[in-house]
């Protein structure tokens, strides 16, 4: 367990506007979710959670990887049960973190994105991938069955999908995964920051109390029954509808003009 903050080189944080960039710098060794990268990631979400002026979220990577799950040589290097359990339960903090996070977050995927690491990819809101990009839940084919993965994994697509994807270990390519729903579009390799970049920058063009407090009710209503979700959403929108956003995008629209946003 770390005994110090994050090494500040391991994650880049670069503001564009309204748009978070994060980008995961351990290239050489396939940007693996170690200690200090989830310490980093923690720390660097808590922050961008409280800035009002970021309105969307890229996470992309370094190298020709995206990521290649946890470290496993520290994994090796700590072989008690104590251990584990705090690794597992900062790598969930993390996956936590992206999906209560005000903002969307917009994966940008080059390479392979493994174990922990297709966890991470599956934990966006968004994600796009290169053609080069691969993805795949492998702790099988090393004794591990992929569990904490598959919480994120199952969220996103078919249950026989995900299943398959945890039982063989086996790469998949992007236009597979995207048929699965496990990321949103293919791009060109080289590309991938942009289009998500241009996605992130739409986004934050919007309000960002509405995208804030629609993010919040989808995952919400997505673990209520029927009518639960339908009740739910119903009071939700009724208090969208009562916010000077609502107002002022209603009357831009009326009026033929851009909104102009209050976040409120």
């Amino acid at each position: 367990m770390p005994d110090s903050g994050p090494a500040a080189d391991i994650l880049l944080r670069e503001d564009q506007g309204a748009v978070a960039i994060l980008t995961l710098n351990r290239p050489a060794a396939r940007n693996p979710l170690s200690e200090e990268m989830l310490a980093a990631l923690a720390s660097t979400l808590d922050a961008i959670a409280a800035d009002s002026a970021i309105r969307a979220v890229v996470l992309q990577a370094e190298g020709k990887a995206f990521s290649a799950g946890h470290d496993l040589k520290e994994v090796q290097a700590n072989r008690n049960r104590e251990y584990y359990d705090w690794l597992l339960k900062e790598c969930a903090g993390v996956m936590k973190r992206i999906v209560r996070l005000p903002q969307p977050v917009i994966a940008a995927v080059e390479g392979i994105a493994t174990a922990a690491g297709c966890q991470l990819v599956a934990s966006c809101d968004i994600a796009f991938a290169a053609t080069d990009a691969r993805f795949a839940t492998p702790g099988v084919n090393i004794g591990l069955f992929c569990s904490t993965p598959m919480v994120a994994l199952s969220r996103n697509v078919a249950p026989k999908h995900a299943m398959e994807m945890l039982l063989s270990g086996e790469l998949m390519d992007a236009d597979h995964a995207m048929r699965i729903g496990l990321i949103n579009r293919v791009t060109s390799v080289g590309e991938t920051r942009a289009a998500a970049l241009a996605f992130a920058e739409s986004v934050a063009s919007r309000s960002g109390y509405t995208v804030k407090i629609g993010k919040q009710a989808f995952y919400k209503q997505q673990e209520l029954s029927l009518d639960e979700a339908y009740d739910y959403a119903s009071d939700v929108m009724a208090e969208n509808m009562m916010a000077r956003d609502a107002e002022e995008g209603i009357g831009a629209f009326i009026e033929k003009r851009e909104p102009k946003w209050e976040g409120q």
